[in-house]
């Protein structure tokens, strides 16, 4: 998730630029960049890597100016690189326009064929550059930066924040706000700023604005004046923020693993957004990077992952089978790698990894080029190395996640891999355009129905935490899409809270667990009402005969799992191939609290590295 920082006052902006960028390092980047008014007109540095590389490339050309905009990029559309990092300069002085941007615009490519056609030189592979031609064709044509800035937004479709400057208009920025955050700060001695977030902003304000939607700023040494989009006045009160610097890059959660479970509805909508072709109820291609000749000779499908990321690939394998109608395998990925697998021709191989650097599973598509398979990626860092030596990439974006324990990640990658199965479907001719525009549609309400869960019940799964804290043991159930949830919930429990937790399919309870079962046992059972339903309800039952405490994650409205569980809570009745979705959110929660009550340390478990890349 990208970062922005701007400046406009009386002091040497570049330091604070920089100073406001390192405090948006924790949201993960891989280029940064400054632009800043001088003597000479707008001028940009940029440098691919950490701030550092930026630092030495302005020790070498420093900038001395008191207005200006500084980034740190994620990339999303076009490889980590300089001409790809941010800002982005359009035009000749004295009409320069410099754009920094956090965000997707979805209509980027035939934004950029028209803009080809009106004579524009594109140099990057952003979809942010092209903004910046919008608002330089709209000064060209006699605007204001401030009108041209509105007149580009209509031409825009997605989810973005950005700031705008002007050389024409040396002592001003324009910002806009739509679905990615901004915040606006009023500093002493006529100073204003901008930002992503607000610890880019606490060592100089702590009077700040919180933009919504829709909305545009203008800023300059009179202050800020805030408005529509359609220029109509906004007035908000500046808000003191009295959190500490650590607490504001947490945006007051106590914990990261805390903040990245309330993102999942933000970061779901950025993994959707722009893929989805309703018109057709498919996926558009052009996002998985597979040419339909490739899809065609698609015969059976492996999925190779591991930790958290295996119990993603397990859904996968549902998702392939039942919407593709394509055999699948999952295999953990130091599995597949230790044995000779027999892959080739005609198998696609779907490496899934977080980071994109997992080694086991980096080494494991290695072998499966080499005899012939076709690899897609599904990764959440762009240019990482799995994606690298991939065939095809299909990204998700969850942006940065801090806490070791993945929960953001996890669920965005089941959304990519329900879109991969569903854009399988639709090319083989296996998946109805009805069947595929109900999952869409009901895709498209998931994001939704995420912060209601996770809202709704945090409270109580709180309350369920406290009271088996000190069990030693638990045991997740559950059948057909719900046992890999079962073994997340079971994973997330062991790895941040110490406390000993097995998954199991609710079908092997008899074939051993159920030895376990006694009073000090608590058995979560993810019970939504899927064609699992009565026989996860017997399983149920049997565990608590064996007077096992039964806490259940059932559908709302089933007085069945009411009546036998002793707590419950409940999610939205969804289509079965989304249940996942939700089911998850609860034992994630679980998992926090249970944790969180024993004061273990959240976001860096022991003995536990957030990417592993070494065997």
């Amino acid at each position: 998730m990208c970062g922005i920082v701007g400046y406009v006052g009386t002091e040497a902006c570049a330091p604070i630029l920089l100073d406001g960028l390192r405090r948006l390092e924790y949201r993960g980047y891989d280029s940064a960049g400054i632009a800043v008014r001088t003597d000479k007109g707008i001028e940009v540095v940029r440098a691919k890597g950490k701030l550092r590389n930026l630092e030495s490339a302005l020790t070498e050309r420093p900038l001395g100016g008191v207005t200006g905009i500084g980034h740190t990029r994620w990339a999303t559309h076009g490889r980590p690189s300089e001409v790809n990092a941010h800002p982005h300069l359009v035009g000749e002085r004295p009409h320069g326009i410099a754009v920094v941007h956090n965000g997707i615009i979805e209509n980027h490519l035939a934004l950029r064929a028209r803009l080809k056609g009106l004579g524009q030189k594109i140099v990057s592979e952003t979809d942010t550059e092209l903004v910046a031609h919008l608002i330089y064709l709209e000064t060209r044509q006699g605007h204001d930066l401030e009108t041209a800035t509105r007149r580009a937004i209509g031409q825009i479709e997605g989810a973005y924040s950005f700031a705008v400057m002007s050389e024409a208009e040396p002592d001003r920025l324009v910002v806009a706000k739509n679905a990615s955050p901004l915040v606006l700060g009023v500093c002493e001695a006529g100073a204003v700023m901008c930002g992503s977030d607000i610890p880019a902003l606490l060592p100089f304000t702590r009077d700040m604005i919180i933009m919504e939607d829709g909305e545009l700023a203008v800023l300059d040494k009179r202050g800020i004046r805030l408005s529509t989009f359609q220029g109509q006045p906004v007035e908000r009160p500046i808000r003191r923020i009295e959190w500490s610097p650590t607490a504001a890059e947490k945006s007051g959660f106590k914990h990261f693993m805390l903040k990245e479970i309330h993102e999942q509805p933000r970061a779901m909508e950025d993994t959707l957004r722009g893929r989805l072709d309703l018109l057709e109820a498919g996926i558009h291609g052009g996002e998985i990077g597979l040419s339909d000749a490739q899809v065609a000779s698609i015969k059976r499908v492996y999925l190779l992952a591991c930790g958290t990321s295996h119990h993603a690939a397990l859904i996968g394998r549902h998702y392939v089978e039942s919407i593709a109608r394509l055999p699948a395998n999952v295999e953990i990925a130091s599995e597949f790698r230790a044995r000779e697998a027999v892959v080739g021709e005609g198998d696609l191989i779907v490496a899934v990894s977080q980071s994109g650097e997992t080694s086991d599973t980096l080494a494991a598509l290695r072998e499966a080029r080499k005899k012939g398979a076709l690899v897609l990626a599904v990764a959440n860092v762009i240019g990482s190395a799995i994606p690298r030596e991939s065939d095809a990439s299909f990204y998700t974006h969850a942006g940065p996640e801090i806490g070791v324990a993945s929960t953001k990640c996890f669920t965005t990658q089941l959304a990519v891999l329900l879109m991969l199965s569903i854009h399988l479907g639709r090319k083989h001719g296996t998946l109805s355009k009805e069947r595929s525009a109900a999952l869409l549609d009901g895709l498209m309400k998931i994001p939704s129905q995420m912060n209601d869960v996770i809202r709704g019940t945090k409270q109580l799964v709180a309350n369920i935490a406290k009271r088996y804290v000190d069990a030693r043991d638990v045991l997740f159930l559950g059948r057909g899409l719900s046992f890999p949830i079962a073994l997340e919930g079971a994973l997330k429990l062991k790895e941040i809270s110490y406390v000993h937790a097995e998954g199991y399919a609710a079908g092997e309870m008899k074939h051993g667990p159920i030895a376990l079962l006694d009073a000090q046992v608590p058995v979560l059972v993810v019970a939504p009402h899927d064609r699992y339903y009565e026989k996860t309800m017997s399983n149920m039952q049997e565990a608590r005969t064996r007077e096992a405490k039964i806490i259940c994650i059932a559908s709302e409205g089933d007085e069945q799992a009411e009546r036998e569980s002793h707590e419950l809570v409940q999610v939205p009745v969804v289509d079965e191939a989304l249940t996942p979705f939700l089911t998850v959110l609860p034992l994630q929660l679980y998992s926090y609290y249970v944790a969180d009550m024993k004061g273990t340390d959240v976001d860096q478990p022991r003995n536990l590295a957030k990417t592993v890349t070494v065997e």
